[in-house]
């Protein structure tokens, strides 16, 4: 069930976050973003041949981007990604509601998860994990599972895992892995170009998102974000 989003007003740090994001795309910055992004993917899959120099685990797409990923997207915020790190957890926000949260493995005290707004910039279906001089191909005993969504942050994504019982712990290389049947779902509603906020500590967004019930409902204001174009999912 969608729950809509609803934030504190008076100049809050999330109405911030949120309006610095939607001013970057409105201000026509996204497709030079993702023309930078582009550029980037390719020049990760150049240097994965030396992936010992790599200080995280990455994925390289192993087929062909999907049609939805070769689409023009929108110049609208309409989908983004809030990801807890203190809370482990990733919401999807859609059309200004919080579509699902998932529970996310999040990086170790030595290897910490990013913080800060990122962009996806690749989405791969059984991708082969590279690290070290070592190569896992699609499969089972694979560490990124059945899916990986490559973030602007070169070497960190959401992906799956080949330990399950890992999900909700604080034990990753930085990256942010998910169980199994939740990464596959997201993968169907995340596309390239789509944001990613990543917040290490809890704020008024995150608070917001992920315990909307602590909140005075009445000292919030609906955040209104631009309606999705025809035909997008």
């Amino acid at each position: 069930m969608r729950r809509h989003l609803t934030l504190p007003n008076k100049g809050s740090k999330a109405l911030t976050t949120l309006a610095a994001l939607m001013s970057m795309i409105w201000g026509g910055t996204l497709a030079a973003a993702q023309q930078k992004n582009a550029s980037t993917v390719a020049q990760q899959a150049t240097e994965i041949s030396a992936e010992q120099q790599q200080p995280v685990a990455t994925a390289q797409p192993s087929g062909q981007p999907t049609g939805a990923d070769k689409e023009q997207q929108p110049k609208t915020l309409t989908r983004f990604i809030v990801i807890s790190i203190s809370d482990r957890q990733l919401a999807l926000v859609d059309n200004g509601q919080v579509v699902k949260t998932y529970p996310v493995a999040v990086g170790k005290d030595s290897t910490p998860s990013p913080e800060g707004n990122f962009m996806v910039v690749s989405r791969t279906e059984n991708p082969t994990w590279y690290h070290k001089g070592k190569v896992v191909k699609p499969g089972k005993n694979n560490p990124l599972g059945t899916r990986w969504m490559g973030l602007s942050q070169k070497g960190y994504g959401i992906h799956g895992t080949n330990v399950q019982s890992s999900v909700g712990k604080n034990v990753s290389h930085g990256c942010f892995r998910m169980a199994k049947k939740d990464v596959e779902e997201l993968f169907k509603l995340v596309r390239v170009g789509d944001m990613v906020v990543i917040r290490g500590e809890r704020d008024e967004l995150v608070a917001q998102v992920f315990n909307p019930e602590n909140k005075d409902a009445s000292n919030n204001a609906e955040v209104l974000v631009a309606s999705a174009d025809a035909g997008q999912n």
